[in-house]
């Protein structure tokens, strides 16, 4: 079988082949959803990396060149029990069809088509295209991954021979195989710190006064919080069950950092939203912009939505296409609607406060804010590396 490495997956694991063996069932379990089976990548001091970069180098070290044997073209499986036909079992949404936008072929045939169309259209751009959620320049590969419709390995293979056939420049390669790291980096992390589901990997972080806001916190599910890129990025994932990676950052940021919301709040909303939600990656990923993760992004880090909109939507083209109600806004106005002049927003048929919110927050007094709160637990975090400890404090719930 091939194993899962999630704490509570990896003790079931466990348990089954204790109880095959006990029958006298011989168990194999190998490792097909990782690039290397955790706790194989150690430092030099035999302790698991808590930085990316040199985790990453030695990761790289460690990987074949090419499969050492091709893939079989038939596999012999015992006969099955009888089975249902799952679509007699109607599990398809109705009233309403909420999956109708989910842009995802599940299975092996989806996996290797999205992979080709990757490396074909988008992989040459890659590092300056995955930034640009109005274009379709990230690989999408996410819910295969996920799901075990494709192996990591494969993905690694593919865009280094798409590289050295000389289809796309080896930077662009690198950069995607980077991004397939850092998905290895949080399942490595997870595995040997399980505790970091439930709280934050660097343990003065767990002091943060983290704020009660429900309606801010609904604001922000429902893409209602006056931001045009945040409200376009919750909206496409309502929609879809997917969202862009770069506009992932903003609205994780908008949401522990301007409205100062528990990041476990945001992590479990994209747990039940997204169709690729991997328990590793969602966990360090809001660690990471909340700044109490490993090799966290620094404490005074926080996305600006509108500039982080005029700069990857100068056109509008995502915003638009999730906001209708901003259509028809011009450019100049579209990413930050309240500066616009009164006669712009009535000729664009935008009534502030009624066809489209009004700011939830101003970011200016939110980054103030956070940066008070994050300034003291950084501090704590250097006097507790100077004195040789951590500290340990009660975890603050929203």
């Amino acid at each position: 079988m091939n194993r899962r490495f999630e704490p509570e997956a990896f003790a079931r694991d466990a348990d089954l082949a204790h109880t095959l063996k006990a029958v006298g069932v011989e168990c194999h379990g190998f490792n097909a959803s990782l690039l290397a089976k955790p706790g194989t990548v150690l430092s030099g001091a035999g302790k698991p990396y808590r930085v990316f970069t040199p985790f990453m180098k030695a990761l790289l070290q460690t990987l074949p060149e090419r499969p050492a044997t091709p893939a079989p073209d038939t596999v012999i499986v015992p006969a099955g029990p009888d089975s249902d036909d799952i679509d007699a079992w109607a599990l398809h949404p109705s009233s309403p069809d909420w999956s109708q936008g989910f842009d995802w072929t599940p299975g092996e045939a989806g996996a290797t088509a999205v992979l080709s169309v990757f490396i074909k259209n988008a992989l040459g751009d890659y590092a300056v295209g995955r930034d640009i959620p109005g274009r379709r320049s990230t690989s999408r590969l996410s819910p295969h991954l996920h799901f075990g419709e494709i192996s990591p390995r494969s993905l690694v293979w593919a865009v280094r021979a798409s590289a050295s056939q000389g289809h796309v420049a080896p930077a662009q390669a690198d950069k995607f195989i980077a991004e397939i790291v850092w998905r290895e980096f949080s399942a490595h992390l997870l595995h040997q710190f399980p505790f970091m589901s439930e709280r934050a990997f660097r343990p003065e972080f767990d002091a943060m006064p983290w704020r009660r806001d429900p309606e801010g916190l609904t604001a922000w599910k429902s893409g209602m919080t006056g931001y045009p890129l945040v409200d376009a990025g919750m909206r496409e994932l309502w929609a879809t069950g997917w969202m862009h990676n770069r506009v992932r950052m903003v609205v994780a940021s908008f949401l522990v950092k301007h409205l100062f919301i528990d990041w476990r709040e945001g992590e479990a909303w994209f747990w039940d939203t997204l169709v690729d939600a991997d328990l590793a990656s969602n966990v360090q990923n809001w660690q990471w912009v909340a700044g109490s993760g490993a090799d966290a992004a620094p404490y005074f880090r926080i996305f600006n939505p509108v500039t982080q909109g005029e700069k990857f939507d100068p056109a509008g083209h995502y915003v638009r296409r999730w906001i209708p109600e901003l259509r028809a806004l011009p450019d100049r106005w579209l990413h930050a609607p309240w500066t616009a002049p009164g006669t712009v927003l009535s000729e664009a048929g935008v009534k502030l406060g009624y066809t489209y919110p009004r700011p939830i927050v101003d970011h200016s007094q939110a980054r103030a804010r956070a940066l008070e709160a994050l300034k003291v637990v950084s501090s704590r975090s250097r006097d507790g590396e100077q004195n040789g400890v951590f500290m340990r404090e009660g975890i603050v719930r929203p």
